[in-house]
């Protein structure tokens, strides 16, 4: 059995083998089928990539189908349960989970560059007092490129590793001194005795630069197997703009710019914020018969629920579903998890879902904790970003040495006017 693919044209009536590799064959290949020798060949026409691989990958495996998430192999179950965030970044980034001693020093380098130049702050403050965190956090990262012009040095191995320490480090110093510009407070510097997600929340929580705060352990960790779970998850959309990005050889925090600029948008990043306003909309478990219904009847959408890729219950879902109520423990009931639950019971044990094969996914549990952990709806996305930009980091490293890759430049179908003149 060979691993070819017989093509008949039936324009011409020619016949092509085409080569499968890896359970694709290559676009490059069907240009050679044309209908006359003026024919620029074949192409695939694919909007938004539904089919279409546009690189390979060791990073993140999804199956759909399955409800399947692994980084480099690991399921996400057990690295939720059994690592914290800064391991699982270490391997999304190198392949492999640390040594202790390569785990204290990723540890001691993430640590060490916590800290923003002073004239960042001054930036930040030239935003109005009511500017979206997540554009103050866009905009900060396309201007830390000037901050670190080393940066371009893209191909030197040891100024890439500096520049993944930056960003990994600085980029919940600067949602969090977004979020205190966004509401009038002065900014809290980070502390090096803290955890990832702890000293975040102490950044974010404490009240004045004079005043001690204690992040509190349960929601730190709860917050810390949130940043596990969004740290990658394919090539969704903000990771192709990473690699996308990079493929120009841009530095690393331009790319990380706009893959940030992507995220902001409320299909991507902003899903979990549309979840809350959902559940706030329809106020009581009550009135959830009424909303089925509107669905069925195509008259509104259920946020929250189904997956460009999963086509079974989220696997992130499940534990964050049991993350939200170790949260609770501490907050106290966020009174629309019970509309979200009556919702996800509905939907799952109704044909008209469980046919469209729509299940909830990570967004609709993951708004509902970080409302209860007092995040206002617009650092959603900003809370996305921090962990996510591991996962950025590992996709612009993998594009930019892979010797197959080049910058990137998809074809279209012209369907404009022919020549004409004036």
């Amino acid at each position: 059995m060979t691993d070819t693919l017989t093509v008949r044209d039936d324009r011409t009536g020619k016949e092509y083998k085409i080569q499968i590799q890896d359970g694709a064959v290559k676009a490059m290949d069907l240009r050679q089928i044309k209908a006359s020798e003026k024919d620029f060949g074949l192409m695939t026409y694919d909007p938004a990539f539904q089919n279409t691989a546009s690189c390979k990958s060791r990073i993140t495996f999804i199956d759909g189908d399955a409800g399947i998430l692994r980084y480099r192999g690991y399921p996400i179950e057990e690295l939720a349960e059994k690592k914290n965030y800064l391991e699982v970044a270490y391997l999304v980034l190198h392949g492999e989970l640390p040594t202790k001693s390569e785990y204290e020093d990723w540890v001691h380098s993430v640590t060490y560059h916590t800290m923003v130049h002073e004239n960042v702050k001054k930036f930040m403050d030239g935003f109005h007092h009511d500017a979206h965190p997540m554009g103050m956090l866009v905009g900060t990262l396309g201007a830390l490129s000037t901050f670190y012009p080393d940066a371009k040095n893209i191909f030197d191995a040891e100024s890439r590793n500096l520049q993944i320490y930056r960003l990994i480090a600085k980029i919940p110093t600067l949602a969090a001194f977004a979020y205190r510009h966004s509401r009038g407070m002065p900014y809290i510097h980070p502390s090096n005795d803290l955890g990832y997600a702890a000293n975040f929340l102490s950044m974010m929580y404490t009240p004045s630069p004079t005043t001690k705060y204690e992040p509190n352990e349960t929601l730190a960790k709860a917050l810390d197997v949130l940043f596990i779970l969004h740290a990658d998850h394919e090539q969704n959309c903000s990771a192709n703009a990473m690699r996308s990005i990079g493929s120009s050889h841009a530095d690393p925090f331009s790319a990380a710019a706009g893959a940030a600029a992507a995220l902001y948008g409320p299909l991507h990043g902003g899903a979990n914020e549309e979840v809350i306003r959902m559940l706030t909309e329809i106020g009581s478990v009550e009135k959830i018969p009424e909303v089925i219904a509107q669905v069925k009847d195509g008259k509104r959408l259920l946020m929250g629920f189904g997956h460009r890729v999963y086509k079974n219950y989220d696997p992130r879902a499940r534990i964050i579903k049991k993350v939200a109520e170790e949260v609770f423990q501490v907050t106290g009931r966020n009174r629309l998890l019970d509309i979200a639950l009556a919702l996800e019971k509905v939907a799952l044990s109704d044909d008209y879902f469980i046919k469209r094969k729509l299940y909830p996914n990570v967004d609709f549990y993951s708004g509902i904790i970080y409302q209860a952990m007092k995040f206002p709806s617009d650092m959603f996305p900003v809370l996305f970003a921090i962990p996510r930009m591991s996962g950025w980091l590992a996709q612009w490293q993998e594009g930019l040495l892979d010797p197959e890759q080049k910058i990137a430049r998809p074809r279209q179908l012209y369907l404009g006017s022919p020549e004409r003149h004036i």
